[in-house]
């Protein structure tokens, strides 16, 4: 990221730059919102709604309403970069609203592709798409938290996984609104049954090389 660290003049700290270019547009569209009543957690409360809303029309399965949940989706994402850059501008950041946001985050995995799955029980896959749905989203929502365990143990998530600057692993889940937009449900849901357990078994073996010393 090309942006400097500066001194905000609302907490007197110096704030680093955005990680990714997601959470450099999240950080553009909050900074109104620095000196205002609106905290990071009222911006993951709004992640979670729009990402239920997305799993809600995606669960339709029909078109026009799985263009709009590609829509809501790309909203609730862009609110899941948005309200970890509020906290870092505003200086409310707390832990408790760091775990919020970790269990909207798997909250809004889970429905959401369980809402994909029920959205293409029509379809040749029948009943075996909603537990598709299940077994993606959970998938998904485990190996977040495996990342989320990679920062607290000191070992930074790029170590294990070998993602470029500027984009992050979480950066992936913007393919959903993709495949919305351009009718593609039914590929996404196989193509996430068969990797997303596969990315989390290298996700749990990467965890368990990198773990500290002090953790074995």
């Amino acid at each position: 990221m090309t942006e400097s660290i500066q001194p905000e003049h609302e907490t007197g700290k110096e704030v680093p730059p955005p990680k990714t270019y997601v959470h450099y547009a999240g950080r553009w569209l909050i900074r109104p919102l620095v000196n205002t009543p609106v905290t990071p957690n009222h911006l993951t409360t709004l992640r979670l709604l729009s990402g239920i809303a997305a799993a809600w029309a995606f669960a339709m399965g029909d078109y026009f309403w799985t263009v709009w949940g590609g829509v809501l989706f790309a909203i609730s994402a862009l609110l899941d970069r948005a309200d970890g850059e509020l906290a870092k501008l505003s200086g409310k950041s707390s832990n408790w609203g760091h775990w919020y946001d970790l269990y909207c985050d798997a909250v809004v995995n889970v429905v959401l592709f369980i809402g994909i799955g029920i959205g293409l029980t029509e379809s040749v896959l029948g009943h075996w798409a909603w537990k598709m749905g299940v077994l993606s989203g959970l998938s998904i929502a485990l190996t977040f938290w495996i990342v989320f365990r990679l920062h607290e143990s000191g070992s930074h998530p790029s170590e294990a996984f070998n993602y470029p600057d500027g984009i992050d692993l979480d950066d992936s889940l913007f393919l959903v609104c993709i495949f919305a937009w351009f009718d593609g449900m039914f590929y996404l849901l196989i193509a996430a049954s068969v990797c997303a357990p596969a990315f989390l078994i290298f996700a749990l073996w990467q965890y368990f090389t990198l773990k500290t010393p002090s953790e074995n």
